[in-house]
């Protein structure tokens, strides 16, 4: 038992020299390290490829056809005026090969508009991963806090083995000197069992948090790695004004991509102008009363308006109007919950401080009362087993007090992840 403390206490002393690893570290090497850290960049691939896309449909379009026909009938001429006679007949069958380009010259903003669709797509699909890596920084805290905790119980069963070894080398001198008998050591025996009990258990949670956070992070975490605790301050603002949660981007992003719907349902609906030529060879030519291959082409300007978008564009504007709404409901959902939420979070904070403010009062009293059991063992008035209850009493309240330290720290870093202000 003795070499057990000694060692303990070596540990102690050895741990300052140690790196300690905080908070922020981990969530930055948690977010690098995530797999899904992978997907902003082809995100931005592809939106870049889909604005590339649409910014070709500018560009000349090439089309190439052939066909070759037969006709019951066809086209005859039959004219004869005085001594002339003229008879032709367009032939039945019929080849055509062509080849024809067309220009865009103005599309209604239909190309912009899907340029800037992609964009839209791209930023709700940035901003949506946003929101799944910043859930992953509540992960983080979860164990951290976790192994805060438990270091703070390591320490203080530290303290306890120590107070039992103390008590075990009184018991002894007082065995020796016929004041307390041996079941009274074993009394004491029993209790520094169970402190080495509840040290292997936590020691043992301790090290699967450790474990599961190495892989978070991606780096090997060492079982006897420090961990610093974060800085107290002050509890962010728990106004929806102050709210900087990256749902409420995501949220814009999608009611940016609404505006854009409503711009292609414009551009939907606009005439279309550009050129074209065509250029073929076939039987009969551009003469359809001459059966002979030729070659020959058309060029000109094309007006073109599609009216059937119009049926159904009353329909399609308030289809979007309802989408809208749907979003500005779920926002405004998100906030009451997060607001809630972040409320609940302030109250465990100041319950949390008013706790704290009696802990020191408690600990003193314990700490009296402690002592003057020893002092009522030494004169043969209490019994050992009471001693060892006010000894686990008085280590029972440094606990509480460390976990209330510890419970402070984890609200504040809670909320500060529920408001991100």
């Amino acid at each position: 038992m003795k070499q057990f403390v000694f060692w303990i206490l070596i540990g102690c002393f050895a741990a300052p020299s140690q790196a300690q690893i905080t908070l922020e570290s981990c969530r930055q090497k948690a977010q690098a390290n995530y797999p899904l850290v992978r997907q902003y960049e082809l995100i931005e691939k592809t939106k870049e490829f889909s604005v590339s896309n649409a910014a070709k449909g500018y560009l000349p379009q090439f089309s190439l056809s052939a066909k070759a026909t037969y006709q019951s009938d066809a086209t005859t001429i039959n004219l004869k005026i005085g001594d002339f006679a003229l008879n032709r007949v367009a032939p039945k069958d019929q080849y055509q090969a062509m080849v024809e380009l067309n220009q865009q010259i103005w599309d209604g903003g239909n190309i912009h508009s899907q340029k800037e669709l992609a964009k839209a797509n791209s930023d709700v699909d940035r901003e949506k991963l946003n929101v799944d890596m910043y859930a992953l920084i509540e992960r983080v805290n979860d164990l951290y806090f976790g192994i805060l905790m438990l270091d703070e119980q390591l320490t203080q069963n530290t303290l306890l083995l120590d107070d039992l070894e103390r008590t075990h080398k009184q018991i002894s001198a007082y065995v020796a000197n016929g004041v307390a008998n041996s079941a009274d050591l074993d009394e004491v025996k029993v209790e520094q069992l169970n402190a080495l009990q509840k040290r292997t258990e936590l020691k043992s949670s301790r090290e699967a948090y450790v474990k599961m956070l190495s892989v978070f992070t991606g780096e090997e975490i060492a079982e006897t790695a420090l961990f610093a605790k974060p800085v107290e301050s002050v509890a962010p603002l728990t106004d929806p004004a102050y709210f900087r949660r990256p749902e409420l981007s995501w949220f814009e992003a999608q009611n940016g991509r609404l505006d854009v719907n409503e711009q292609m349902l414009q551009a939907r609906n606009m005439p279309r102008l550009g050129l074209f030529v065509q250029g073929a060879y076939g039987n009969p030519g551009l003469n359809m009363l001459k059966d002979k291959f030729e070659t020959y082409y058309i060029a000109g300007v094309k007006l073109s308006w599609n009216f059937g978008g119009l049926y159904t564009l009353k329909n399609d504007k308030k289809q979007i109007q309802v989408n809208r709404a749907q979003l500005d409901s779920n926002r405004d959902v998100f906030l009451f919950n997060t607001r809630l939420q972040a409320t609940q979070q302030n109250s465990a904070i100041n319950s949390v401080r008013a706790l704290l403010d009696k802990d020191d009062e408690i600990i003193a009293l314990r700490t009296n009362i402690r002592k003057a059991a020893e002092a009522k063992v030494s004169n043969g008035t209490l019994a050992v087993t009471d001693l060892l209850r006010e000894i686990n009493s008085e280590n029972k309240a440094r606990q509480v007090k460390a976990l209330h330290e510890v419970q402070l720290l984890m609200n504040i870093y809670q909320l500060k992840y529920t408001t991100n202000n």
